[in-house]
């Protein structure tokens, strides 16, 4: 345990930081399991939608640091081809 004022301080503050970006990966992950499901079920117009809605949790837990933007960047992406084919799919 830290002995020095400001060094428990700074544990306080990596507590609530680790926290806080724990619970912004949590909801950019359940949102992409939201969109999967969508997209398992086939159903174009629910996974266009479910997909706006991950990547702005995506956006979101890389603007504030939660993780990095290039990794939420490659995220999206993946998503977009996933949703991309699956249009594709359907026009055929």
């Amino acid at each position: 345990m830290a002995n020095i004022k400001s060094a428990k301080k700074r544990i306080r503050q990596n507590r609530k930081r680790m926290l806080r970006n724990r619970m912004r990966k949590n909801m950019y992950r359940a949102a992409v399991r939201r969109f999967e499901a969508a997209v398992a079920t086939g159903d174009v117009a629910q996974a266009e939608s479910a997909y706006r809605f991950a990547s702005g949790r995506i956006d979101r837990a890389a603007q504030k640091g939660a993780i990095h933007r290039n990794a939420g960047a490659r995220k999206k992406s993946r998503l977009q081809r996933i949703l991309n084919g699956m249009s594709r799919a359907d026009a055929s």
